[in-house]
């Protein structure tokens, strides 16, 4: 059996942020830390009031540390450096960083530059600001970790949306640079690779609506959002948010790297790499078959 990479990591009495937390696979990893014991856990989210609002409803649930919503543009290298010092006084030194934000386009080589900008700013340089800040610390405390929420896409490739699987592939080499960079200074890095989930992102529904999700499996196909990145799914198996959440934790607990709650992706990356060509045409007949879906 390899060895863990990282130190095993157990949430209780730890301090955790969590961004983009009020909704999806953040809201849900939120819960999980402050169920296992997290002293704090800091929602940091666009959106300041859901941000709050998740907290309450998180904190009014199992598990007796304080949970805390918080505004936050991850793309901004200056507010997330203020964020984490604002954190570390308040609350103690950051253990775990979740570096989970993360937008979608759905849309190809002509989506706008602007746009291509903003997804490359949350979707990698976000992880590159957190790193820049907390790295350092870690490094002078012995220890620290950063959980990467990356895609599956970032191991093989997410059909219909071209900005979404450059920078997935992007987020998880600077996951991949850190660790074997940094691990020997004390600093753990893991990169979670989910393919499908129940949220937001996936179904194309208001983060309102899934903010307080139990993260259920429960769906139909006609709750996906009708993009070709959606209808890749339909037939692949899609996670509750919960389940990924509870996956995560368990495999932070392990001390491993790569977290693939759908251990098929695993797979799929091994033929990949085995006849990239004969992956690269597999993958054009799927892509012709949800070209001709309605």
């Amino acid at each position: 059996m390899t060895k863990s990479l990282n130190q095993p990591f157990d949430p209780r009495d730890k301090v955790v942020v969590v961004t983009g937390g009020a909704s999806g696979i953040g809201a849900a990893l939120t819960r999980e830390f402050h169920k296992r014991g997290a002293a704090t856990v800091v929602i940091a989210d666009l959106n300041a009031d859901r941000s709050r609002g998740v907290a309450g409803r998180i904190a009014a649930g199992k598990g007796n540390g304080a949970v805390i919503g918080v505004q936050l543009d991850v793309a901004d290298g200056e507010a997330t450096t203020e964020l984490i010092d604002r954190i570390e006084s308040d609350h103690g030194p950051i253990d775990l960083y979740c570096a989970n934000a993360g937008i979608a386009t759905g849309s190809g080589v002509e989506t706008d530059v602007d746009i291509w900008n903003r997804v490359w700013s949350v979707n990698v340089m976000a992880h590159v600001h957190a790193a820049r800040a907390l790295i350092p610390r870690w490094i002078e405390r012995g220890g620290g970790h950063l959980l990467t929420t990356a895609s599956a896409a970032a191991l093989i490739t997410n059909l219909g949306d071209a900005p979404y699987s450059v920078t997935k592939h992007g987020a998880l080499a600077f996951a991949e640079w850190v660790a074997i960079t940094h691990g020997a200074q004390g600093v753990g890095v893991s990169c979670l690779c989910p393919q499908g989930v129940r949220t937001p992102l996936l179904f194309g529904s208001s983060a309102d609506e899934f903010a307080d999700l139990s993260g259920g499996t429960s769906w139909s196909a006609d709750d996906l959002d009708g993009s070709m990145a959606a209808k890749a799914v339909q037939n692949q198996r899609v996670l509750g948010a919960d389940e990924v959440a509870v996956f995560v934790a368990d495999a932070l607990g392990r001390g491993e790297f790569l977290i693939t709650p759908h251990e098929e992706v695993r797979e799929y990356a091994q033929k990949r790499t085995e006849d990239t060509d004969r992956w690269i045409a597999g993958m054009r007949k799927l892509q012709a078959h949800l070209d001709q879906d309605p």
